[in-house]
Parts: structure tokens; C-alpha cells; sequence
């Protein structure tokens, strides 16, 4: 059982946060696409987070925990990639027009960084190594500043990254340019599966698509491994995850909750805030200016 929170946000900015105690039912992608239901958790004092589970069978999920009460949900796609393809096969499946894009991108990163540098590490050492510099990087992201979702820099974190590394089940890259590392891409191995753990770059970077242009790299050299079978880019959907991915499958993630008073204002005030968010984001589209809001809450 661990502290989790029922979050408040807009676009990529919290405005809030209420911590609530919560076990965490997790599903892997080999369970999603096996069609099993991982072992059921005891729930923590106040409820249970449930993490990208099939959406088909959220009834039955919720029917584990009889008279909790269900709020915060999200419906997405959850993208992942088939790595029994072959390099060249994978990228066949991007039209010509995408193809040309991510090369152009690659090479504008050359031409006006004056060339860079992916490293690979893998080994406690190395994973050592990528934490030194992939840490301070992580807190200039908007995903550690607006998200609280940079690279974990708890001790646990770092041994389970460590610990992973000895079992040649950890793998991370970091994107170089003028003498500096400017992205991070970290993978852990669960089973056959690749998870994308956390992903980070420099904003002062971010014109130049160096989140692209590392994680091109990273997958060319993953799949001349010849060892994975799936890469899963994990819960929540977006354009990044979708560009990559070859397949998709419905998932969703919400808590479910204890049936308290305490508990159910929260849930209420989260359903209305949300309906209010999406509101106001159909307008913004209505209008033409989602662009520019979406532009002011990252900055």
C-alpha cells in the first residue's frame, strides 16, 4: 500500500492534489493481450488505483471490490509496438511522408547541434552513469515540474534500477548534443516486455524533437537485439505514443474508493471539474485557440 493522489489537472499542469491511501492493481501488457486478470489486491485504507486494465472488462474488475464507489476514470488507447518485426519491417509501416520527417528531424539536430551522440547503458555502472547526468536533466522537465512524473529519485528507485541492470533487465539512453546530455529514455524488461518508463528532455531543446530523435535511435538499436517481444508505451494516449506504436488496445485506469462521505465530495468535485476542463477545451477547439492554452500551460 502506497500514498496515491487523486489529481486535479489541466492540459499537463496539476492544480491539485489530494493524497489518498491506495493499494495498486496493475496490468501489464501481457496480461491485457492474454485476456488475465493479475492477482487482486487487498485494498489500502482508503480504496484501490486500478492502472491501465482492459476496458471490456472493467465491470468485472469492479466487481472485486462490491460497494466502492469508481471515480477518476480515463479511457485511452494504450500503444504499443510488435518487436518480432524486423527493424526494416517496422519501419516500412510509417508512410514515406513520416519516414522523411524523422529523417529531416535527425538531421536538423545534426546540422544545428553540430552533430550528437546516443549512449547506451544497461549494466549497475552504466545505469550509475545515465542517473549522474539523466537526474538533473529530469528536473528542468515540465513532466517533473508540472507532473511530478521526472525520473524517481527515491534510494528504492534507484536500487530497483540497479537491480534490474545485474539481471541485464534494465535498459537506458541518453541523447548528447554541444557537450550535454539533453534526453532521457529509460526501459525497464518485464517478461518479454519492454515498458517505457520515463522519457525527458531539455525544453530548451524541445524545437528540435530530441524525445523523437532518441527514441528512433533507442529502437534501432532494440530491435537488432532480437530479444523482445513487445515494446508498451503504458497508460495514457498521445501523439508521440501513437506515431510509434504499430497496434493499439482499448485500456483505463480510475480508483475506486471506500464509500465515505470524504470519499465521495472528492470524486464529485474530481467529475465536475473535469466536465468543466472539457468544456472549456471544446470551446478553445471552437475557436482556434487550444493551441495557444496548450502553449501557456507548459510554459
Amino acid at each position: 500500500m502506497g500514498t496515491a493522489a487523486i489529481d486535479f489537472t489541466v492540459g499537463s499542469r496539476r492544480l491539485l492534489s489530494v493524497p489518498r491511501q491506495l493499494s495498486t492493481w496493475v496490468f501489464s501488457l501481457e496480461d491485457v493481450l492474454a485476456g488475465a486478470l493479475p492477482a487482486v489486491p487487498p485494498s489500502g485504507r482508503d480504496g484501490v488505483r486500478v492502472l491501465s486494465a482492459p476496458t471490456a472488462r472493467l465491470a468485472e474488475i469492479t466487481a472485486r471490490y462490491p460497494g466502492f464507489i469508481a471515480g477518476g476514470r480515463q479511457d485511452y488507447r494504450r500503444h504499443y509496438i510488435d518487436m518480432s518485426l524486423s527493424f526494416d519491417d517496422y519501419m516500412a509501416q510509417f508512410s514515406g511522408k513520416t519516414r522523411s520527417t524523422l529523417r529531416r528531424k535527425a538531421r536538423k539536430l545534426m546540422d544545428e547541434a553540430g552533430g550528437y551522440t546516443v549512449t547506451e547503458h544497461r549494466t549497475p555502472a552504466e545505469i550509475e552513469a545515465f542517473l549522474a547526468a539523466a537526474l538533473p536533466l529530469s528536473a528542468r522537465t515540465y513532466q517533473a515540474r508540472l507532473l511530478d512524473a521526472g525520473l524517481p529519485e527515491s534510494p528504492e528507485a534507484r536500487r530497483a534500477m540497479l537491480e534490474a541492470a545485474e539481471a541485464d533487465r534494465m535498459r537506458a539512453f541518453l541523447l548528447h548534443a554541444s557537450g550535454q546530455p539533453v534526453a532521457y529514455l529509460s526501459l525497464p524488461l518485464a517478461g518479454q516486455t519492454l515498458v517505457y518508463a520515463f522519457l525527458g528532455y531539455d525544453p530548451n531543446w524541445a524545437r528540435l524533437s530530441v524525445g523523437t530523435v532518441l527514441q528512433m535511435d533507442a529502437l534501432e538499436r532494440l530491435f537488432a537485439e532480437e530479444r523482445y517481444r513487445w515494446f508498451d508505451f503504458t497508460e495514457g494516449d498521445g501523439a508521440h505514443k501513437e506515431m510509434f506504436g504499430t497496434h493499439a488496445a482499448a485500456c483505463s485506469s480510475l480508483v475506486l474508493l471506500e464509500p465515505t462521505l470524504a470519499n465521495r465530495t472528492l470524486l464529485g468535485a474530481r467529475a465536475g471539474f473535469d466536465a468543466s476542463v472539457l468544456g472549456a477545451k471544446a470551446l478553445a477547439e471552437r475557436s482556434g485557440a487550444l493551441g495557444r492554452i496548450r502553449a501557456l500551460l507548459r510554459a
